[in-house]
């Protein structure tokens, strides 16, 4: 999901319930994922670089010499219930989570992830190659499925990860135990499958066009404060056409409404498990958080291009140009280390604590921060040895100082890196630093005058450079990561 995605992000698609949690919470405009699920659901678990771990890129690796929230939670008297995306070689269930609902890996057709059901047609999926296995896992508690087939026939994704988290909240009611829920929505990867009704409301609306799209959230987000208005809009990419040059505009319409729709409907089910903890009782004290894995996904998967997208038996992706468009103001895309794809709109509710509900911080964060907020939140104490194993120190800091509305002191620097340094970034206060390849020159940008990263300064500030290289190349050998690799 891309930055701007989001109606407390500047977006135009229907987002209430996520957006309360933004009017009476905390927004961040400088919190920082991994720019790819696997490495930022790593970090998010264990508070580390996703390195540290032994995850360097997209595939599932079982997350060593670490403990996750699940297990430090759980030590201290938690009830800790997960449902949706896992993406990791161990299953939630043998990593410290009481009950556990999902997909274990990857992405999958929302509506039927398994074999075709009586009466309905051939559920669209990835052509797998021969090598790899045909099915996505899934796990209810600890029995494995592959493939699952959901009798359901009214099954969809995210409905279902919603109903298994309620139905856990409802057991959790009749304890007297606090509760860790980790719900972790598949919406809105590919492929683009959403209910008739939801996409309905959309489609239509972005006859407009990208650039028109563009623009305009753009300059909401000036309004709401979210971006500085002396930060230009970056231009269009340059792989993308201009709206006006395409000839089937009512295709690319059907796309970008089929994506909105599975969004809307994400923020359907937000407001379910909202509802819930009010009804509870637990909503002043409850601190909720919601966040992107990654920037908005240029990834080209229409293996069904005969079929529009939306129902079962399509498999059909959104596409540059309009991720283009959900990363708005920013440059590039998910798996890349500029802005648009390693910056995710974030949220953080609590009303015990989080007072004058709408403000908006530009103190930095990172998604190694969750472990240590949870950890101080809970008055937990994280290990250095869990079972046998010697745990890495813990990397993140606090956000708690910053939900109460105090100046926290920040990470000396933030790092980025994907399979052997393709991809690499260094933050240093104002300066950040990337690096398409090891084979690329590193590019600096100033981010206090250019957020959206237009204007390359490495060769006006050649000692800045040489800094942060070296900052870089010491972290990635603190890491394990192999920096001159190609």
């Amino acid at each position: 999901m891309g930055y701007s995605d989001i109606g407390s992000y500047g977006g135009e698609i229907q987002t209430p319930n996520i957006d309360r949690l933004a009017e009476g919470g905390l927004r961040f405009t400088q919190f920082y994922n991994n720019a790819i699920c696997v490495p930022t659901r790593a970090s998010l678990l264990t508070g580390l670089y996703s390195q540290q771990v032994g995850v360097y890129a997209n595939s599932p690796k079982v997350m060593k010499n670490s403990v996750t929230l699940a297990e430090v939670l759980r030590k201290e008297g938690y009830r800790t219930l997960m449902t949706g995306k896992w993406h990791a070689q161990e299953i939630p269930v043998e990593r410290g989570f009481d009950h556990y609902f999902g997909l274990t890996d990857g992405c999958c057709n929302y509506f039927n992830p398994g074999p075709q059901r009586p009466g309905e047609k051939n559920p669209g999926r990835k052509p797998w190659p021969r090598e790899w296995p045909h099915w996505r896992q899934w796990a209810i508690e600890d029995q494995v499925f592959l493939p699952y087939k959901p009798e359901n026939k009214d099954f969809y994704t995210t409905d279902a990860f919603t109903d298994y988290a309620l139905e856990y909240l409802n057991q959790k009611e009749k304890e007297d135990k606090p509760f860790f829920l980790y719900l972790a929505y598949t919406a809105p990867h590919y492929p683009l499958h959403a209910w008739p009704e939801d996409i309905a409301k959309y489609q239509g609306k972005y006859m407009m066009g990208w650039d028109k799209l563009r623009e305009e959230r753009y300059q909401r987000m000036r309004k709401m404060k979210l971006i500085d208005d002396s930060w230009p809009l970056s231009p269009r990419d340059p792989d993308v056409a201009s709206w006006a040059d395409i000839e089937n505009k009512e295709e690319w319409d059907l796309r970008m409404a089929v994506y909105a729709a599975m969004i809307d409907r994400m923020d359907q089910n937000i407001g379910r498990i909202l509802s819930r903890i009010h009804e509870m009782g637990q909503e002043d004290n409850t601190l909720i958080i919601f966040l992107s894995d990654n920037g908005g996904c240029a990834g080209e998967a229409n293996f069904t291009p005969d079929i529009s997208p939306g129902p079962v038996e399509s498999y059909r992706s959104v596409d540059p140009p309009w991720a283009n468009a959900s990363n708005t103001p920013f440059r590039k895309y998910k798996v890349w280390d500029y802005e648009g794809g390693i910056h995710t709109p974030m949220i953080a509710y609590w009303p015990a604590v989080i007072k004058n509900g709408g403000q908006i911080t530009d103190q930095v964060g990172h998604i190694i921060d969750i472990m240590a907020t949870f950890v101080d939140v809970a008055g937990a104490k994280y290990p250095l040895i869990y079972g046998e194993k010697e745990i890495v120190p813990l990397e993140g800091k606090s956000l708690l100082p910053v939900f109460q509305g105090r100046e926290r002191e920040g990470h000396e620097a933030l790092y980025w890196q994907i399979e052997n340094g393709r991809h690499r970034a260094i933050r240093k206060g104002k300066w950040k630093m990337v690096s398409r390849s090891p084979q690329d020159p590193w590019e600096l940008y100033d981010l206090d005058v250019d957020r959206t990263e237009l204007h390359d300064l490495a060769g006006q500030y050649p000692v800045i450079v040489s800094e942060l290289s070296e900052m870089w190349e010491s972290w990635a050998i603190r890491c394990g990561i192999p920096i001159n690799d190609g």
